[in-house]
This record gives structure tokens, sequence and C-alpha cells, in this order.
């Protein structure tokens, strides 16, 4: 009867104290303690004819413990301490009327990070995952729970968990209780935990998440619940073959609808919903598949949100609405469709938007997807009569160094093949004053690259002596000069043979400004060098036939002995390079 009586005076105080210090607190935390710890005992034999008493009086015991651990700050720590863990691990490995309450008690110890590594020890862990199989949703969730602090942070568990089968019950449990919140809520917790692992992601190909994902997207009751789940979706969007099939159950066209309904709104949790579907919806584009089956021929429910967002008045949207259409612009067929149901007005007026203090990280998706909308040679035409070009030309005032790249690599798209653009373009002197700014920006190396690659295509796409005439006015020809020593080989290919239909046109008005430059030099010290490539020495030897023409220039040939270098080069091991070399010493033999 005592025993009884310091049972009850010990679930009374604990019950309905909130303030007790520790002092007070141990005698009454030992009587629990020493309670459970005897009654369990006699449990380890048969819990087969249990008595009422008892049972109720190891329920109470349980159910006290976990309130205590809930409200008492280091219970956890004390009640570890004691050695009742292995005992509790026992009692879940034999299961009994009492294991809905020992869960709830492991779930409420594990909060304390301090006892997890007592829990694994026990095997707490291993006789957990059996009972995910349970049909009491009462018992899985305080097991999910449990499981899911006890693993939190611990790589071996979690891949422990992993190989033990975990994740297809995981999936299973939501699409059983697909109603019960805080079920569904640990679950989704414990896939957001494992999902960066490939094992998770492996297992998960074949049990179907995405329908599951997509369900409770759409009925998620408040913001907390969309972010676990978007947090998920993002994790497992990485795997190819998960992108895939997320596109195929309709996740793109549930975050476009969710996205949709949150709009409007100023709610800073529907904001970052916003925010993170997007850029989710953007990352699912990425794999050529997914990314056709959301265009649908430019009819896609998907494809259609992602043109509203680009008329949004929310900067979040705008932006993935700019990468998403680069992302659908990655083939010809998807740029010609585009450009036919006019995306590119929307695609302008959104940079004109942001051209003065606007937000840099638009203006770059933006012309990353004009760039790409323009590779087509058909849209080329087309977007230049739609005026592309002097619209996007606002943006020369830019400051931005990731908008001038973007801008300039846009520009040359736009000429590339295009004869009357870069002879527009090539004359227009205040481009050709900003592009000269650009060709000498020293701390930004993609932007003067940029701009060195521009100012060479104007003259090669237009082949135009006004052209030519004006890039020499404006100081152009050092800057290709410079370009053909560049370290990449492309640069210096399109700088040589832009200098070589420069010289051939108009060498009378070049020839002052290429021996200014040391153009010869530069080219004998290209021929000679033992490491350099075939293709640079081919086409610096073409720019020396045009060159040839000028007496000026030969002159200075024969002076820097070109000759010699020519001969050397006749004796070359490629076969085509030896054989211009030849061309050009008969060339210079005949005129001299």
């Amino acid at each position: 009867m005592a025993d009884v009586d310091s049972l009850t005076e010990a679930l009374n105080a604990i019950s309905v104290s909130t303030e007790l210090i520790e002092q007070e607190l141990k005698p009454h935390l030992d009587t629990l303690l020493a309670v459970l710890l005897e009654k369990s005992e006699s449990t380890h034999t048969s819990t087969v004819g249990l008595g009422l008493t008892l049972t109720l009086t190891l329920t109470l015991t349980l159910t006290l413990l976990a309130v205590l651990l809930e409200k008492k700050k280091g219970a956890a720590v004390e009640i570890a301490s004691s050695g009742i863990v292995p005992i509790l691990a026992q009692s879940l490995r034999k299961k009994s009327l009492l294991t809905n309450q020992v869960a709830l008690v492991v779930a409420e110890m594990a909060r304390e990070a301090a006892v997890r590594d007592t829990c694994i020890e026990a095997g707490i862990v291993k006789v957990l995952v059996p009972l995910l199989n349970s049909a009491d949703e009462e018992l899985l969730l305080h097991t999910g729970r449990a499981i899911g602090r006890i693993c939190f942070d611990n790589t071996a568990q979690q891949d422990q968990l992993v190989q033990s089968g975990v994740i297809p019950r995981l999936v299973a449990i939501m699409r059983e209780y697909p109603e019960n919140d805080p079920l569904v809520n640990v679950c989704l917790l414990a896939l957001c935990n494992l999902a960066d692992m490939d094992t998770a992601r492996e297992a998960l190909v074949e049990v179907g998440v995405a329908e599951v994902l997509t369900a409770q997207l759409k009925r998620a009751p408040d913001a907390e619940r969309r972010h676990i789940i978007l947090e998920v979706l993002g994790s497992l969007g990485e795997s190819d073959v998960l992108k895939l099939q997320f596109v195929e159950s309709g996740v793109p066209k549930a975050l476009s609808e969710m996205i949709r309904g949150l709009q409007g709104g100023s709610d800073p949790h529907d904001l970052c919903s916003i925010k993170i579907g997007s850029n989710l919806i953007v990352s699912l584009l990425l794999g050529d598949e997914s990314m056709q089956k959301c265009f649908g021929e430019g009819t896609g429910v998907v494809y259609q949100d992602v043109l509203s967002w680009l008329q949004s008045s929310n900067t979040q949207l705008q932006l993935s609405g700019a990468l998403a259409i680069a992302n659908f612009a990655r083939n010809d067929s998807n740029c010609v469709k585009m450009l036919e149901l006019g995306v590119v007005p929307h695609i302008l007026t959104l940079l004109e938007q942001h051209v003065d203090e606007g937000d840099v990280s638009v203006q770059h998706a933006g012309l990353s997807a004009l760039r790409n909308l323009a590779i087509p040679a058909t849209n080329k035409v087309r977007m230049l009569k739609d005026g592309v070009t002097e619209r996007i030309r606002t943006l020369l005032r830019s400051d931005m160094p990731p908008v001038q790249f973007k801008l300039l690599g846009t520009l040359r798209m736009m000429v590339d093949g295009q004869e009357e653009a870069a002879t527009v373009l090539g004359k227009d002197e205040v481009l050709l004053a900003r592009v000269m700014e650009w060709c000498e920006a020293r701390d930004h190396a993609g932007v003067r690259g940029e701009a060195n690659r521009l100012l060479a295509a104007l003259i090669r796409h237009s082949r135009a002596p006004e052209v030519i005439n004006a890039v020499t006015k404006a100081d152009g020809v050092r800057h290709l000069i410079s370009m053909a020593t560049s370290e990449h080989v492309i640069m210096q290919n399109e700088a040589l043979v832009a200098l070589a239909i420069a010289s051939a046109i108009d060498i009378d008005s070049m020839q002052e400004s290429f021996q200014e430059a040391e153009l010869l030099p530069t080219l004998q010290k290209m021929l000679e060098d033992p490491v350099g490539a075939v293709e640079v020495k081919f086409s610096a030897l073409g720019l020396i036939c045009s060159l040839a023409n000028s007496s000026m220039m030969k002159e200075e040939m024969e002076s820097l002995n070109l000759k010699e270098t020519l001969t050397k080069l006749s004796g070359h091991s490629s076969t085509k390079l030896a054989t211009q070399a030849d061309t050009v010493l008969a060339m210079l033999s005949e005129t001299s």
C-alpha cells in the first residue's frame, strides 16, 4: 500500500506542478523510475494475463514520464542515466499493451540530443523500425517521431534506416493516412532528412513518391507544411529519374497552381512559398525530357503560367519566368514556336522595367532568354524586324558587369550571320564607344572578352567598309590585335579573321593603326611560338596575305625578316600549315 501511496504522491506532484526545482523533483522522479523498473521486470517473463491494476499503473507511469519529459528540461538525461533505456527497448521488442506509451516516452526523451546515443546503443532504433508496419496511427506517430529524433543529423543511422527499408513504408503511411496531418508531417520530416542520400533517392524511384507529395502539396494546410514538401521535392528533384517522374506525375502543374493561388498577397510565408516553388519549377526544366513535357508545344499549363510570371509585379516570379524561358529555349523547335507565340515582347518589356536601378538578376535572366531565342537563324531575322536590338540597346547604360556580359553576348548572337544587323550596329557610335570601354574592363575578364568578340563579330558578319572605318575611328583595332593574343584559341581566330577581312577591304585606312599597334611583330611571335595552335598560325598566315597588299606593311615584313619565319614553317608537321606558309612565302617573293 505504501508503494501505491508513494506512486500516487509522485504522479500528483509532477502532474500539477510546473515549477518544480531539481531538489523537489528528484524524489518524485526516483519513485516513478523505481516503479517503472520494478513493474517492467515483471512484464519480461509474460505479458499475458497482465492485471488491470498493473497495466494501469505502468500506463500512468509512462504517461506521466512523457508529460515530465515534455515540460522539464533536462529530465530526459536524468531518466536515461537511471538505466531505463535498455528496459524500454526490451519492452518495445516484446510488444504489449504498453507499446504506445513506451514509444511516446522514447519520442519525448529523444528531444534531448544528449540521450540519442544512449538510445542507439540500447538498440532502440532497431526495435522501433518494425513498428512502422503497425496499423495503429497513434503508434505510428510516436514511432516516427522517436526514430526521426534519434537519427537526426546522424548519417550512419540514417543510412541504416534506408537499408532497413524504411523509405517505402514512409511513403505507404502517407498514402494510407493522407489526412492524418501530424502523422504525415512526421513522414515528411523523415523524408526531408533522408532526401539528400543517393540510396534514399534510389529507393524512392520505385514507390511512386511523386503522386503522394503532389497530393499533399495540394492539401497542405499551412505554409510550414508547404515548405517541408517543397524542400523534399527540391532535394529529390536533383535526381534525373525522379525529375522526370515528378513531371509525369504533375508536380510542376501542382506547383503552378500553388503559386497561382498565393499570388497577389503580401504574407511573407506565402511569398517564400512562391519563391521556392518557382525556383523548383525552373530546376525541373533543366532535364530535357521534363522540359519538353512541360512545354507541350507551347500549350502546356506550366509554360502558360511562366508567361504570366513575366508580366507579374513580383520580382521573384519575373526572375523565375525569365530563367524558365531560357530553359525552354534549349532547342531550335521550341525557340521558333515561342517566337511565333509572341514571347519576345514580354521579355523586352520586362528588361525595360529594370533598366534604371532594377534587379540585376532579372536583367541577366531576360538577356539569357533572348540570347537562346536568337540562336536559330530564322529567329534572328524575325527578332531584328521586331526591333529587338534597338530595344535592348537601352541596357548599354548599365553599370552592372553581369548585365553587360549578357548584353554583349546577346548582341553578338543577334548579328551572327546577319549582315544588315552587323552593319547597323557596327556604325553605331554610341554602341562602339561603350564597347571600347568594356574592352578595357580589367576587373571583369568576362565582360572584356565578350566586348572584344562583339567587335570582331561586327566586322566578320558585316564585311562593310563603313563598319571597318567606324571601328578604326573608335580605336578598336588595338583591341582586336590584343584579342589575337588571347589564351583562348577561339578568340584568337575570331580576331585574326576580323583583321584579315578588314585589311582585305580597306588596307589603306588601317595600315597606320596596324603599325602603331605593332601587328606584324605580334603575328611573327605567333608563328614562331613552338606550342602555338596550328589553327591560329593558319589564320595568322591568312592575315599576312591580306597585309601583303600594302607596300608599307611589306616593307615592315622585310625589316622583320618574316621570310625566314615562313621558311621554317614550310617544314611544319601540319601539311595544311606548311602549304599555306609556302603560298605566303611565294607571294612575298613575287612582289619583292
